[in-house]
């Protein structure tokens, strides 16, 4: 089965089988954070929108343990950068309809939350089809090299393979 389908019989089964975003246990989280010895000072997550598990609450969390956080904004040529943001900043919505921060202070994170459709045993990820993470997954390993790239999901999201194309990035851990 091609990218394609696979999205579209996962996006449709999340839809129809969940009502709300689900969570990220906290403890679990920041376990995990440790036992993989994973530096934080600055946490990268996303808006969760589609049924995608929310990440909000840990970037809250985070920023009550004086990490700093930030958000992706969709810049032209379909690049993404990401801004310094925390609970109580504005948003604006963006041309897919996604909550984006107002700052202007690029945050390169030192560990991404990484939203997904699905993922493998091997890491690799079915994201939405744009190729957004996998060009600033691409490029933040080039410019940062330390930065973790953490999926977010839950074990139902695990298929046995994902296709892979030569663009794709793999991500350093699923967490769910």
């Amino acid at each position: 089965m091609n990218k394609s389908k696979i999205r579209n019989k996962i996006i449709k089964l999340r839809k129809k089988k969940t009502n709300k975003n689900l969570k990220i246990d906290s403890d679990k989280f920041f376990s995990f954070l440790t036992k993989n010895r994973y530096n934080l000072e600055t946490l990268g997550g996303y808006y969760p929108s589609n049924f995608e598990i929310d990440d909000l609450e840990i970037l809250e969390l985070s920023k009550k343990k004086d990490y700093k956080t930030s958000l992706p904004i969709i810049k032209k040529n379909n690049q993404m950068d990401f801004f310094e943001w925390s609970n109580d900043d504005p948003l604006k919505i963006n041309k897919y309809g996604i909550p984006e921060p107002i700052s202007l202070k690029i945050l390169y994170p030192d560990i991404l939350l990484v939203p997904l459709v699905a993922y493998d045993k091997d890491l690799n990820r079915l994201g939405y089809g744009g190729g957004f993470y996998d060009r600033v997954i691409k490029k933040l390993r080039q410019e940062k090299p330390e930065i973790k790239f953490i999926g977010v999901g839950h074990s139902k999201l695990q298929l046995q393979q994902i296709p892979v194309d030569e663009h794709d990035e793999k991500l350093d851990a699923v967490i769910y």
